[in-house]
């Protein structure tokens, strides 16, 4: 029985050496230049990049990967677990204008996870040499570019002692509502979440043969769990075929994606709901008519809100070209279990609620809220009130708290962070509970994913989920971009004396500076009508202003801090 991800490496590269493990589209395109490493290269790669660790006494210690989109990550990320290395996922710093987020960012994990080595494409390398007066904690670490490890040194790899319970990596979070930390994701973790994720998703022998071994198509982040942990080790985990593209070359066209799932005809294969609305908004009649999308099983929708009328849209749009509304897979995931909690049934279509059945969504502009599935076999998961720690009826709105084998072990070096989540008890169960910190309930089984505990506007004793006004907020007119709007609240006079207040930030297009007072207006009369709330302030920003964390996820705490401090690329404002 495998041990760790290693070990199936192992097998895999003994037993389909020549099979492709992955190809990558350098330029996101399908008829452009591809690059694929079979199980055999994979394994050997993966054993020289560990043997030069382990030749230089690292093992047990971090290792930064600072990779720009590519199999090159994979095999550095291998390479460190074949190492007995502690991987530590980041993203290297890229353009002028992402310099210095992701400059702040990368000192932090540096320091934060005491690495004592960087691993990295040959460009990222010596950039990161040019940032000496940047970056002065370079002068302590060693910084190799993977490329430049010879084949041959895989002949010195030694096999590491690794257990259930050895660290594999450090996944840190986004940081939607606080700073990010370093979730210490074991093994064990790993195995026991792919095993998860293999059923959930529907991912059997038969399957797997009846695909030809083509399974998955992603252009998710690598570095982030849903890129990293689905996509790229569900495939080493089963020994199939990845086709993997950069989310950048996604963002600047979106029918790369559906091109990809048409020409290679994977069985999974997905995003978050912002990546649907994008696809929605470049689509046209001609390019649907060249799709085929008949073979695409599992559409995967996670990481934030799933949207009822996204859904639809997309179904519609793309019925055409074979996309089927069964295919549609709401799931939900945190870093802390892995990745994977609950997921839907394979040829099942996801399950809507009507507003009026939803009780916490009552007057919700979309009319529905979205189940995200049934827990993985192994999984418990209970709604709690977070206050009093007591389980929660179904039906009820409480926090979400989880247990089993995928939940981590707990935050890097921060133990009182991991008692407060990581160690939660409920009364009348045994063992302990993961606080995810979401809020949702369960019906017949299901879990249905209302918002984030901190992120909870009160206004007049009343509950709003901010998910809800911005939704409502981006159908107010075309110009808003969709998944792009963050909504929160302020204090209402000096000192809170008038109660908190909605604000509503919305990215638009820069042109509807011309129609801004019709915007804010229809902003306005939306909310109002949905919701019954009043809007203090409707800012309208530049595109790409909105605080996002590295998964795409709203940072509606930042957002309001910057626009308390008065630092938004405003639009205009009303």
């Amino acid at each position: 029985m495998a041990r760790s991800l290693v070990d199936l490496l192992t097998m895999h590269a003994s037993h389909q050496p020549d099979r492709t493990a992955y190809r990558f589209l350098v330029t996101g395109d399908c008829g452009g230049e591809i690059q694929d490493i079979s199980y055999g290269r994979l394994a050997g790669r993966a054993r020289a990049v560990a043997a030069w660790l382990q030749e230089r006494g690292l093992t047990g210690s971090r290792a930064m990967l600072l990779y720009p989109p590519g199999l090159e990550f994979i095999t550095g990320y291998l390479g460190c677990l074949s190492a007995g290395v502690v991987a530590v996922p980041g993203v290297p710093p890229q353009g002028r204008a992402q310099n210095h987020r992701a400059l702040t960012r990368m000192r932090r994990l540096i320091a934060d996870a005491d690495a004592k080595v960087i691993l990295g494409g040959r460009e990222v390398i010596a950039a990161l040499t040019g940032m000496a007066e940047q970056l002065p904690e370079l002068a302590d670490l060693t910084c190799v570019a993977t490329e430049d490890i010879p084949d041959e040194q895989a002949a010195y790899w030694r096999e590491p002692e690794l257990t259930a319970d050895s660290v594999a990596f450090l996944q840190y979070t986004s940081g939607s509502t606080s700073a990010p930390k370093g979730v210490v994701v074991t093994h064990g973790n790993l195995l026991d979440n792919e095993r998860v994720i293999t059923e959930r998703m529907g991912h059997t022998p038969d399957t797997i043969e009846e695909y030809g071994r083509e399974l998955i198509v992603s252009w998710l982040p690598m570095y982030h769990d849903m890129g990293l942990i689905g996509p790229v080790l569900n495939t080493l985990y089963l020994g199939v075929t990845a086709t993997l593209f950069s989310p950048l070359h996604f963002l600047q066209r979106p029918d790369r994606w559906l091109e990809a799932v048409s020409r290679y005809r994977p069985h999974t294969s997905g995003g978050p709901n912002f990546a649907y609305e994008l696809c929605l908004k470049h689509a046209t009649p001609e390019r649907v008519d060249e799709l085929d999308l008949t073979s695409w099983k599992v559409a995967f929708n996670g990481a934030e809100p799933v949207r009822p009328a996204t859904l639809r849209r997309f179904t519609d749009t793309f019925a055409p070209a074979g996309f089927r509304r069964e295919a549609f897979y709401p799931c939900y995931g945190l870093a802390e279990s892995t990745v994977m909690v609950t997921g839907g049934r394979v040829d099942t279509p996801p399950t809507l609620l009507a507003a009026a059945d939803t009780g916490p969504h009552a007057g919700e502009a979309d009319a529905a809220a979205v189940g995200c599935g049934r827990p993985g076999p192994g999984v418990t998961l209970v709604i709690a009130d977070p206050e009093r720690h007591e389980e929660l009826p179904e039906g009820e709105v409480g926090e979400i708290w989880v247990a089993g084998a995928s939940v981590a072990k707990g935050y890097w070096r921060n133990t009182l962070a991991t008692r407060e989540t990581f160690r939660a008890t409920l009364a009348g169960r045994a063992g302990r509970f993961l606080r995810t910190g979401d809020l949702g309930f369960v019906r017949e089984g299901e879990l249905f994913v209302t918002g984030r505990l901190k992120d909870l506007i009160v206004i007049d004793g009343r509950n709003h989920y901010p998910q809800d006004l911005e939704l409502s907020a981006e159908m107010a007119h075309p110009a808003l971009r969709p998944g792009c709007t963050a909504a929160f609240s302020v204090d209402g006079g000096d000192g809170g004396v008038e109660g908190e207040q909605v604000v509503l930030v919305a990215e638009a297009a820069p042109e509807a500076a011309g129609e801004a007072e019709k915007i804010t207006d229809l902003i306005r009369s939306a909310i109002g009508e949905a919701h019954g709330v009043p809007v203090r302030d409707v800012v309208l920003v530049h595109p790409g202003t909105i605080p996002k964390t590295s998964s795409g996820k709203i940072q509606r705490h930042a957002s309001r801090a910057a626009h308390l401090g008065g630092t938004l690329a405003v639009l205009a404002t009303r």
